[in-house]
């Protein structure tokens, strides 16, 4: 189904609070006591796909304590950087600050030097798995509830199917249909919904002309 080209994504900070973690909840919480300084495990090595959050939880950690040494999408790193991580990860083993790197792929399956593949594997190791829909609808449902709207299944099913999937384009969405809903009084029906994403819809397409 296509999907509605609204412009309703604007960036936002991403840290530990505003990462929905679904089946990522050990992540979630290593990563967090990684850059507090209380995990005794000196590297963390998360992998995934497109979309699972990693990059979220690196940029997180990062903000949280910035003597991490964070480095993402490692299987296309360049000779240089692969050695600059290879000599970060052997310090951290001797007390250095603490590595925390992401991938696509688990450690052994990286395609880059094996010494630095197999030093990537030597602390915690976790795949980051994609929020399903359920997840993501309850997430919506939060999102809605904290803004005093009741979102129906309905509603956030129609709101998955047409809108990109991504956490922060659903949260900006919200803002516009708690919006359009008080602007209306009226409560956050599909008619609604479909009447409030018309109009931002045809309202972006003016702004760019």
């Amino acid at each position: 189904m296509q999907q509605l080209p609204l412009g309703i994504s604007p960036a936002r900070e991403q840290d530990f609070a505003n990462f929905v973690p679904g089946p990522n909840r050990e992540a979630l919480a290593r990563v967090r006591a990684l850059a507090a300084q209380t995990l005794e495990e000196r590297i963390v090595y998360l992998w995934g796909t497109r979309g699972c959050g990693r990059s979220h939880l690196l940029a997180a950690a990062a903000r949280a304590n910035p003597q991490l040494v964070v480095a993402d999408d490692v299987q296309v790193l360049d000779q240089h950087v692969q050695q600059a991580l290879f000599v970060a990860i052997n310090e951290a083993r001797e007390g250095g600050p603490a590595v925390l790197a992401a991938g696509d792929a688990p450690p052994a399956q990286l395609g880059m030097r094996p010494d630095l593949a197999s030093r990537l594997a030597w602390g915690l190791v976790y795949q980051l798995v994609p929020l399903t829909d359920a997840d993501k609808t309850e997430h919506l449902k939060a999102l809605a509830t904290a803004r005093g709207l009741l979102l129906s299944d309905d509603v956030a099913s129609y709101l998955l199917s047409r809108l990109p999937r991504d956490l922060t384009s659903l949260a900006a969405v919200m803002e516009v249909l708690d919006r359009y809903s008080l602007m209306r009084q009226r409560p956050l029906t599909l008619p609604l919904v479909r009447e409030a994403l018309r109009e931002e819809m045809v309202g972006g397409q003016a702004e760019g002309r």
